[in-house]
């Protein structure tokens, strides 16, 4: 059977953060999955899967419906896994596509995938990242594999097509920016029940959603908008406001364009590296080539300012200015206040690529498309005071969702935010967006049905179950308060605790610092002065 499930043409599908598990000893980690979830239902299908191609739905035209047989799934040539992620083999499923139409300028493409035995009941929405323009098909795979009954979407527009690479879909069509910010997401959640039960000829009993970056964004957005829509959430390191989180990827190169002496050749970012490790990696009482809370390192970058001529294990004056810059954030000119945090001490290796001078596609898209609505905008002329108000109200509301979740609450829905500190996104602003969520909705709600957890280190680096930690919230009342966590650290494996906001894990002093039993979870210092 050739490509049976994607009639799509559809770029590299990055859109799901499994890469946080990264399927190390992936076996054992499905074993485990499939034994915490509710396989034990084996829950067949109650008509055929062909027979879902006359199912009508609003605004929806159903594509196909054709079921895969177990081990016959073939990815497109353009799915590309990242380096070291690995796959479960896939059961037999039914694969229904559909293109969502809500307005007359909407086209979203959704596909949900169903398994043809073993359903364990439950209905799983696959986030995107970027500008996404393609399905999350690496989501669909890891989860379909579990038993879920699984959907994703292509955000409203597809980058296979020249015209809608990038934010260029977005230029004149503002029903179509509408979509990418949470229409898509909300119709292909929509469309994935009523198929599901369709398929089943029962209700999912409970639906989740995961999600990381824009497709984090997705998830908080949708359970501003739609609080219905999903019992639990599982938003990684999502960017809100979407454009500011952009402005900061900007603030470096626009730094370096306007004196190209800050530039900082990327051997010197692995340098710089290691002397912030020096100077903070122990503030936690154990040395482990992680800081624990960055937001406790006051790394001075002048410490390696050149005495004398440039040399690769120094910085130049110009350069020591770029890092302090970077590291602080943009500022705005005329008031003196930074506008989003920079990155924080410990992300130095992430710092190159947002730091060559010349801009990333997707900031510099966002501004040009949907802020300036100017194909021509010259992003070396962004103004860091009335630009970035204008970027504030053109990507109002639709791409920034304000803290007001008590639908989301009130409904009993369960929310775990993630991110880690080894991220060019900093987590105090993620941090500062949860504290605004618990003061709206109030302490004692938030306490029932809200989590933040910031990971030390990269959020893609450490192996949890969060399929698990969402379901055993849903049904059993357990909050995620500690997480137990493997990390793969320099081909050294150890188990950490990762701790509910506003705790951090800390050495309990005795004992193998390899070992999550030898850690306990207490309040940051740094947490209670804010």
């Amino acid at each position: 059977m050739k490509e049976p499930c994607f009639p799509h043409s559809s770029p590299t599908p990055y859109g799901w953060p499994s890469q946080t598990c990264k399927y190390l000893a992936a076996s054992a980690m499905w074993a485990l999955s499939l034994s915490t979830t509710t396989l034990s239902q084996q829950t067949a299908s109650a008509v055929s899967c062909q027979s879902l191609a006359k199912l009508t739905l609003p605004d929806t035209t159903i594509t196909m419906a054709q079921p895969v047989a177990a081990g016959e799934f073939k990815p497109p040539a353009s799915f590309h896994a990242l380096p070291g992620q690995v796959f479960p083999p896939t059961p037999a499923f039914c694969c229904v596509t559909a293109t969502v139409k809500p307005t007359s300028d909407s086209n979203i493409r959704i596909e949900v995938w169903l398994p043809l035995s073993g359903w364990n009941g439950n209905f799983l929405g696959v986030g995107g990242t970027g500008w996404s323009g393609y399905i999350g098909y690496g989501g669909l795979i890891s989860e379909v594999a579990l038993g879920y009954a699984v959907g994703s979407a292509d955000a409203g527009h597809d980058r296979s097509k020249e015209e809608e690479v990038g934010g260029r879909f977005a230029l004149g069509h503002p029903e179509r920016l509408i979509d990418y910010g949470y229409r898509a997401v909300h119709s292909m959640t929509v469309d994935g029940k009523e198929i599901t039960k369709a398929f089943y000829g029962s209700a999912a009993r409970h639906s989740y959603f995961f999600g990381a970056s824009r497709g984090g964004y997705e998830e908080i957005a949708v359970a501003r908008r739609f609080p219905e829509d999903y019992d639990a959430i599982c938003a990684a390191w999502p960017p809100n406001p979407l454009v500011l989180s952009y402005a900061q990827q900007l603030w470096a190169d626009w730094l370096i364009a306007k004196d190209p002496a800050r530039f900082i050749p990327k051997d010197k970012y692995s340098m710089i590296h290691k002397a912030v490790l020096k100077e903070c990696d122990e503030l936690d009482g154990v040395e482990d080539g992680v800081i624990n809370e960055p937001n406790r390192c006051h790394f001075d970058p002048k410490v390696l300012q050149c005495k004398g001529a440039d040399s690769p294990d120094c910085l130049t004056a110009p350069q020591v200015e770029l890092l302090r810059k970077t590291y602080e954030g943009p500022v705005n000119p005329r008031t003196g206040k930074v506008i989003v945090p920079g990155p924080a001490p410990g992300a130095e290796e992430q710092m190159y690529s947002f730091a060559i001078g010349e801009p990333q596609q997707a900031p510099l898209d966002l501004f040009k498309y949907v802020v300036f609505h100017d194909p021509n905008w010259d992003w070396k002329t962004l103004n860091w005071d009335s630009d970035i108000d204008k970027a504030i109200k053109n990507t109002s509301p639709t791409l920034i969702t304000d803290s007001n979740l008590s639908g989301f609450v009130d409904h009993g829905g369960k929310l775990l935010f993630y991110t880690g500190w080894i991220n060019y996104q900093n987590p105090t602003d993620l941090i500062n967006y949860y504290n605004d969520v618990v003061t709206t909705v109030g302490a004692s709600k938030a306490a029932k049905s809200i989590r933040l957890v910031i990971m030390p280190g990269n959020p893609q680096d450490p192996v949890f179950n969060r399929v698990d930690v969402i379901e055993q919230w849903t049904e059993k009342g357990e909050a995620p308060d500690q997480i137990t966590a493997t990390y793969h650290i320099d081909s050294k494996v150890r188990t950490r605790p990762l701790c509910a906001y506003p705790k951090v894990a800390q050495y309990k002093g005795t004992s193998s610092t390899d070992a999550a039993q030898n850690f306990v979870c207490l309040p940051s210092e740094f947490a209670q002065k804010q």
